[in-house]
């Protein structure tokens, strides 16, 4: 069995930014030389997450609706009034998505589904570089 962890850089614009990272992901198992396994994606921070979806423009439109109903950028958090940073809203969001998927793979291919890709979605009030972390275990 054999653990590696590896990183992958992603620009955002913020502001329920949904950016595809499968392809990196799958470059990155490829590289590890592990043929099966499981690889953990985690995002370092606080106001962006990750899940899968099928990445389509329907979907790419819907999902920030879906967040703005659920924790509005314009509602009054606790955490503005404490940090008077303006992303409470983000850290809410990020919060209930949550910053972690594990996705198995055979042969160095992803076992996702036909219509299902790995995406970061960044919440955060303004661009970000972010390194996403990935934890590739197998053999």
């Amino acid at each position: 069995m054999q653990v590696i962890t590896d990183t992958i850089a992603i620009s955002s614009q913020g502001f329920t930014d949904i950016i595809d990272v499968t392809a990196k992901v799958e470059a990155a198992i490829h590289n590890s030389g592990i043929q099966s396994g499981t690889v953990t994606i985690f995002v370092s921070g606080s106001t962006a997450g990750v899940t899968t979806i099928e990445y389509e423009p329907g979907l790419l439109k819907d999902l920030p609706e879906a967040f703005e109903k659920i924790a509005p950028k314009n509602a009054r958090y606790h955490h503005d009034a404490t940090w008077h940073d303006g992303n409470g809203f983000s850290h809410v969001r990020a919060a209930m998505l949550g910053c972690s998927l594990t996705v198995p793979f055979k042969s160095q291919h992803l076992l996702l589904g036909t219509w299902q890709q790995i995406v970061i979605i960044d919440f955060d009030n303004r661009p970000r570089n972010r390194e996403i972390v990935l934890q590739i275990i197998g053999a």
